[in-house]
């Protein structure tokens, strides 16, 4: 591709991002995926200037608003291009040239945006917070007061790049094993600061067309999403149910915690996603997992298998407020009323989810969220429910599972991107009280 067929290609996806609510990357690969005669570097070039556009998309906006310009994809681009990139007119005007496959000529108007800014930077002093903080008004005051003093490094962290993490898969391979062989394809990997399982590797690099890959040995994870497995502390012979398995990488990082010894139900209400999964299952050599599709959170399956696992993850639906990096378009499609309905389901599935969990078992709820009414509010509320529960605090779970302390002090696990170099996670760790013989028989009450 030419350069100026990258920036056409670029305001052509950036179209269809905007046109649908699925997520970025996914719209980006099925794009990407239908056009297979694009290559490697040429798709690597537009998705990096797709992803810059997004996550600056609050700045290019107040710029545009400020020199009278429509907000729309190739004005977003022209304004990242101008921005980001610090092209001038000349240098745009060879890339909107009206060739094949390159954009339409910049007609006057743009040509006034252009040199309006030129020689700009794109952070000014006069942005409001919430635009400087790539963030609607009403979710950044939330996010500033739930950070509190982390608020300035962790609002500044969730508008950048997230690292590329991958968990060595214990089922198949060691993690020094799996970094030796992804050297041997080129792509150097440093261990993760807190997983056993974790490596980190600079930049998008093509792990899923190595050979490591393709083996199972290794998966793409956040190394704050394998701690979330990790501390859920399933053993093997165990019985588990990942209750919101969605495409099965928490189930996956179980059975691998697990020695793939035991059985492991992956829940969901999504059959396609859940469906997906056994692909990688598969890949990964696990053979311990059965999936079961769900009608909603309250289907007869649960009440059928009252008190029968020793283990429950709820990785429930949430505002995704941790994964903005990853996500950028995600906080512009919350809102107030979205979180509202998110903060009710997740208290229907815990109320139902726990009626799994046998006495003596455990019921490991998280989020990657940073809100508090998605995470400490919403275990107080179970908690003040069900008071057969009651919180194992996580400095103890995460001793005898990884040693030492964790990040921060307090009952929960609440991973910070600055400040841990994880997404921002929050986790909480509740025991069902009673004994292992209650479970034999368990109450025939409401459970």
């Amino acid at each position: 591709m030419t350069p100026a067929a990258r920036v056409a290609a670029a305001i052509e996806l950036l179209g269809e991002i905007a046109a649908t609510g699925r997520p970025a990357d996914r719209v980006a690969a099925d794009w990407f995926k239908a056009r297979r005669f694009i290559g490697g570097g040429d798709r690597r070039a537009v998705s990096l200037r797709i992803w810059a556009v997004l996550r600056a998309r609050a700045r290019l906006g107040w710029w545009l608003a400020r020199a009278g310009a429509a907000e729309t994809p190739r004005a977003q681009v022209l304004a990242w291009l101008c921005l980001g990139e610090g092209l001038a007119l000349p240098a745009l005007e060879r890339l909107f040239d009206g060739a094949t496959f390159a954009p339409a000529r910049l007609e006057e108007r743009e040509r006034g945006l252009a040199a309006a800014l030129a020689g700009q930077p794109l952070d000014h002093p006069d942005q409001p917070p919430a635009v400087a903080a790539e963030l609607p008004g009403w979710l950044h005051a939330r996010l500033a007061a739930a950070l509190g003093e982390h608020a300035a490094a962790e609002l500044a962290a969730l508008r950048e790049e997230a690292p590329v993490d991958l968990r060595a898969n214990a089922v198949k391979a060691g993690r020094e094993e799996v970094r030796a062989a992804l050297a041997r394809e080129g792509i150097e990997a440093e261990p993760g600061r807190w997983s056993p399982w974790a490596l980190r590797i600079d930049g998008r690099r093509p792990v899923a067309a190595t050979a490591v890959f393709r083996n199972g040995e290794v998966e793409v994870q956040d190394e704050g999403s394998q701690l979330v497995a990790l501390l859920a502390d399933a053993q093997a012979g165990m019985r588990v149910c990942d209750f919101c398995a969605g495409a099965g990488g928490k189930t996956l990082a179980l059975a691998a915690a697990m020695g793939n010894r035991g059985q492991i139900v992956a829940c969901d209400v999504r059959g396609g996603r859940i469906d997906r999964a056994a692909q990688r299952l598969k890949r990964a050599g696990v053979d311990t997992v059965r999936r079961q599709v769900l009608q909603d959170e309250r289907d007869p399956w649960v009440k059928k298998h009252k008190a029968g696992f020793e283990r429950v993850l709820v990785d429930a639906p949430c505002s995704g407020s941790g994964t903005f990096r990853r996500n950028p378009e995600a906080k512009w499609r919350l809102s107030e009323a979205g979180l509202a309905e998110l903060t009710a389901l997740q208290a229907r599935i815990l109320e139902s989810a726990c009626r799994l969990v046998k006495p003596g078992g455990r019921l490991i709820y998280a989020t990657c969220s940073l809100l508090p009414e998605e995470n400490e509010a919403q275990v107080e509320r179970f908690l003040a429910a069900r008071p057969d529960f009651a919180v194992l605090p996580v400095a103890g779970v995460w001793a005898e599972r990884l040693g030492g302390a964790p990040p921060a002090a307090g009952p929960f696990l609440k991973l910070l991107p600055a400040r841990d170099g994880t997404d921002g996670f929050f986790l909480a760790v509740l025991e069902r009280k009673g004994t292992a013989a209650e479970a034999l028989h368990p109450s025939t009450g409401s459970g």
